[in-house]
């Protein structure tokens, strides 16, 4: 039931957009294998084969970690309404931090917020589509507000010990080139 793609294709781009939420796949040559949930407005398709998301701060930093050792990702996608579908995508990304060369030109595609980390840029190779349909029906209420609340408490002297303290290391003790 699985097909492959070599790019995306417009009805593809159509159900990222559609969805209020993606996963993250990462790994790094060795130790544990991450798996993220990722919503707000933090990502963009910016061609058939490219995608950039908006990594917020949070309270691990596998991502950054593992693409150091190792550049895939794969980004999934799945219904939880009427149309069964799940979709991935997968290719290698490098990571953009503040400062960087494309930091500022990718940042203006998002919604200003003092808690960007890094910016992931993927090149796809691969687009798969498959079925879904034991994927639950689910209803989207709205967005959280626990991470503005959060940053709204916070000076941006406050967010960067945080990353000092949080999100410098994988949970396999590896580094994760977080910005201070």
């Amino acid at each position: 039931m699985a097909k492959q793609f070599p790019q995306f294709d417009p009805p593809h781009q159509k159900f990222i957009e559609e969805q209020h939420m993606f996963f993250v796949g990462t790994a790094g040559t060795d130790g544990r294998v991450n798996i993220s949930p990722k919503g707000m407005d933090s990502l963009r398709v910016l061609g058939p084969n490219r995608i950039v998301w908006m990594n917020l701060t949070g309270s691990g930093n596998e991502t950054a970690g593992h693409l150091l050792e190792v550049n895939r990702m794969t980004l999934m996608w799945c219904s939880f309404t009427t149309r069964p579908l799940i979709l991935r995508t997968y290719g290698t990304a490098q990571t953009i931090h503040e400062g960087d060369r494309d930091w500022e030109e990718l940042k203006a595609l998002f919604p200003d917020h003092r808690s960007a980390r890094q910016i992931y840029d993927l090149s796809i190779d691969i687009v798969q589509t498959s079925c879904g349909y034991a994927v639950p029906f689910m209803e989207y209420q709205s967005e959280r507000d626990t991470m503005q609340k959060w940053v709204d408490s916070k000076s941006d002297d406050d967010i960067r010990a945080y990353w000092v303290e949080k999100n410098h290391q994988t949970i396999d003790g590896k580094p994760t080139r977080s910005q201070v």
